[in-house]
């Protein structure tokens, strides 16, 4: 499966677009590293548990939205969006969630 946000793939031509394929991903951020992460924002740093947080979500909304393609007989998706966004939720926690979407095509 050939992945790409550009429009075109390379010297492949596009043969047939299928339609839009999305994935999304949300996942409960843990209270430990929300306290951490606070810290570090004060002091500086980097925060690996969000930064793993993120990369997990991101990767399940890619699985998703591969599984759609090749059920609708894809072997590319083409204009690929990554969006990343915190939701609030009550008691001051928060969840992350990562939504993907493309087009479909087929490729020659």
């Amino acid at each position: 499966m050939i992945l790409t946000t550009a429009s075109l793939v390379g010297d492949k031509r596009v043969v047939q677009h299928l339609g839009i394929v999305s994935g999304e991903a949300i996942l409960g951020a843990n209270i430990f590293r929300d306290f951490f992460a606070g810290i570090r924002d004060i002091v500086g740093g980097r925060s690996a548990g969000y930064e793993r947080s993120l990369r997990e979500a991101k990767d399940t909304a890619m699985r998703e939205m591969i599984q759609q393609a090749e059920a609708l007989g894809a072997n590319a998706v083409i204009g690929i969006d990554i969006d990343y966004e915190t939701i609030g939720v009550g008691n001051g926690g928060s969840m992350l969630m990562v939504a993907v979407s493309g087009t479909a095509v087929v490729c020659q």
